[in-house]
Order: structure tokens, then sequence, then C-alpha cells
């Protein structure tokens, strides 16, 4: 056992809750309170889990990180639920020589494409959507991002937290004004509480508005 620890410890691949880990780097995600929340923003390369529902704002969340820091390289996109609209992408500034759509047969073939793209040094982003991930197939990938150099992003339902080894996992909820995060979990870090993300500064015109009240004035009856 000790043999296997001090293995793990040399790969960097255990963390020791009393220690902290030196800065490794990091990709800024576009918004300060979730840089200041990560302590510099996403991972250089790894697995960053998002437990979320569909068509939340998940994907806006990404839209800053995947305009800036793709450094000519490809962003993929791994059967994503529905059609992606490069309406949607150009809109946000995303240049589509850069977009990769992948739609698998099988959740095998998504495993198989995931970790080639991120093997590859073609890509920078790796967009996955998988709902039978397993610990085995996130070790491999994370090997293939580290080889790679490149950052994947699991997207997942909402379900019981299963712990996996990702370097970052967050679960977002829906909010009128943007998401509600958590950060579960952080290499390096601490989970942190619940937080709302504003993003009805970025797009106005999708965030809701609380009604306002609706006042009626009553006339007063005259006397006499």
């Amino acid at each position: 056992m000790y043999e296997l620890i001090e293995h793990l410890k040399k790969k960097q691949w255990l963390w020791l809750g009393s220690t902290e880990l030196p800065p490794q780097g990091y990709h800024p995600t576009g918004f300060k309170l979730l840089d200041d929340r990560l302590d510099g923003g996403f991972p250089l390369h790894g697995l960053v889990e998002l437990h979320s529902q569909s068509s939340i704002g998940e994907l806006r969340l990404l839209c800053p990180h995947l305009r800036s820091n793709h450094g000519g390289k490809l962003s993929v996109f791994i059967q994503p639920p529905g059609q992606l609209s490069a309406q949607y992408l150009i809109a946000e500034g995303i240049d589509l020589n850069h977009v990769l759509l992948i739609y698998p047969e099988t959740h095998k073939d998504a495993l198989w494409a995931a970790e080639q793209c991120l093997r590859s040094g073609a890509c920078s982003n790796v967009l996955l959507w998988h709902c039978k991930l397993e610990v085995h197939h996130v070790r491999r990938l994370q090997v293939a991002s580290e080889a790679g150099n490149c950052l994947s992003f699991l997207f997942k339902a909402p379900s019981k937290l299963f712990s996996l080894p990702v370097s970052l996992s967050m679960t977002l909820k829906p909010h009128i004004h943007g998401l509600e995060i958590t950060i579960n979990k952080r290499k390096g870090g601490w989970p942190q509480s619940s937080f709302l993300l504003d993003m009805s500064v970025y797009w106005p015109d999708l965030a809701e508005t609380k009604p306002q009240p609706v006042v009626l004035p009553f006339r007063r009856s005259k006397q006499g």
C-alpha cells in the first residue's frame, strides 16, 4: 500500500488535504467572480465536470473561454444535445474554422473520439456530453488531456454526486439572472458553497426580469 501511495504522489494523482499545490497556471473564464472563486480560472488541462440540466445557459458559461483560449486549435463538441447553432457561435465571436462537431453512434465511440481529440495536440478544448462515465474512462481522458495539453469539459445530467478523478467539478442551476454555481471539487482547493453568477450584464435579453407590481388607483367617491 505504501508503494502505491508513493507512486500516486510522484504522478501528482494524489493530493493531501493538509497541503497546498503550487500554482499550475490557468485559463481565465471571462467572468471575474468565477475567476476569483477558482483562484484564477479553469485549469490549463485536465477534466472539468459540469453537473447541469440542458439549456440553462451552461454553454454561455464557456463561450468567453472558447472565444479567447483556442490558440488557433480546434474546439470539439462531441454528441451535444440537439443541433448546435452556427449562428449562435458566430454571434459569440467563435470562429467556425476552429470548431468541430462529432455525433458518434454509440457512447463507446464518443469516448474513443474524445480520447483521440484530447491526445492529438490539434485541439484546445473538447466538450463531451456523456451520461455513463466511469472512473476508468475519466482516468484515460485525464491522461490524454495531459498528453495533448488540452482541456476537456464533461457535461452530465444532475444526479447524486459520484466522485470522479477530475480537476474541477461544478454544479450549475438556473437563476433568473444567470447561473447558481456550486464548486463541488477542485484540485488544490476546497469545495465552496453556491454563489450567483450574474449574466444579465452580458446577455440582458436572456435574463428574466421580475414583473413590476400592478397598482390600480381607486377613485374616491364624493360625499354630499
